[in-house]
């Protein structure tokens, strides 16, 4: 049965995890809460909860703990009206069931994903992940307004690039290195070779663990102006310096995501995963300033929907065999299309 969408004042998004995940159900986020203009609080956990919490469309953020019985106290004296599930896993389907509210979720394709990984057999639909993060508000009738993915930085995380270095005042390029899987990680020596090729300085992004990957890097490269930013700086700062940029070259993780919410020109570079998963970079008004590096052909990949901590085939060819030359073409091609006033 259909909620009366006038009872529908207080609703529970849920999403547990990660970064891109959370990135991608922004559209839904916004469009809860401009369609229905009621009160939004978002369910997460702690290291993402942040991610909402300065989203202006979500009204307050519950943090995930170990303890279900304590989050179940206070959600339910929140006497929510409607939940929206879009983790759609064991504990979010039972927490639902717990706090005995109308809920809706989104069509999983994990079946799917399972054919084309383990058989080969592509049965995936042809849409995006954010299209059918949509299904779950349908009976809400709440739609995707097409205006993308957001991102919101705080005033005290905005970087001025120039304090890095000014060199960087006149364009770079924002280079993710980093990716929680190694088989989605370019490796060191293709991102060295990609790096002699470009025509702009490169500023390297990543985690603390790709910190010392960004400073071989650094080391290996003497003829051209790389800067490690790899560790320095907090989630939302690197997001900063990613507004920022020309063009970014990224893994398929979380920064890409982000990029996408900032409509920048996205050179994506995928090794055992494949955009068929439904998960590159969403720029539902700007496709054709988003190019996906894949080795097409192989019949190894995909080798898993989310990635291994080396090549199952010893070989690795999804990555060693990508074409660094069209990737630096397209990477100077996206910076020559930009004017000065779009780059930021």
């Amino acid at each position: 049965m259909q909620p009366t969408l006038s009872l529908l004042k207080k609703i529970l998004l849920i999403r547990f995890s990660s970064i891109g995940d959370i990135v991608l159900t922004t559209p839904v986020v916004r469009a809860i809460k401009t369609q229905l203009n009621c009160e939004l609080h978002v369910l997460s956990k702690k290291q993402f909860v942040s991610i909402y919490a300065d989203n202006p469309f979500v009204d307050q953020t519950h943090i995930l703990s170990e303890s279900l019985s304590k989050v179940v106290l206070k959600l339910k004296s929140e006497n929510f009206d409607h939940i929206v599930d879009l983790q759609k896993n064991v504990r979010s389907k039972k927490l639902c069931n717990i706090l005995k509210i109308r809920h809706t979720s989104f069509p999983k394709v994990n079946a799917k994903k399972w054919l084309l990984v383990n058989f080969k057999i592509d049965r995936l639909p042809d849409i995006h992940i954010v299209d059918r993060y949509f299904e779950s508000v349908k009976t809400l009738n709440v739609f995707n307004d097409g205006k993308g993915l957001d991102y919101f930085i705080p005033a005290n995380d905005e970087i001025k690039v120039s304090a890095i270095d000014p060199v960087l005042d006149s364009g770079y390029i924002g280079f993710v290195i980093g990716a929680r899987h190694n088989t989605k990680i370019f490796p060191l020596e293709k991102v060295i070779s990609l790096i002699e090729k470009l025509h702009l300085p490169v500023v390297l992004l990543g985690g603390p663990e790709d910190a010392e990957k960004g400073n071989e890097i650094t080391r290996q490269i003497q003829s051209k102006k790389v800067i490690n930013a790899c560790g320095r700086f907090n989630l939302n700062q690197s997001a900063s310096i990613v507004i920022q940029a020309s063009v970014i070259i990224t893994n398929d993780t979380g920064l890409m995501h982000i990029a996408a919410a900032f409509k920048k020109p996205i050179i994506s570079i995928w090794g055992n995963t494949v955009p068929r998963f439904g998960m590159f970079p969403y720029l539902p008004d700007n496709n054709d300033r988003s190019f996906l590096a894949e080795v097409k052909g192989l019949k190894c990949r995909p080798c898993s929907k989310l990635g291994f901590k080396q090549c199952p085939k010893k070989h690795f060819k999804c990555m060693l065999d990508q074409d660094e030359n069209q990737i630096a073409e397209m990477a100077i091609n996206y910076d020559n299309t930009m004017t000065p006033t779009s780059r930021v």
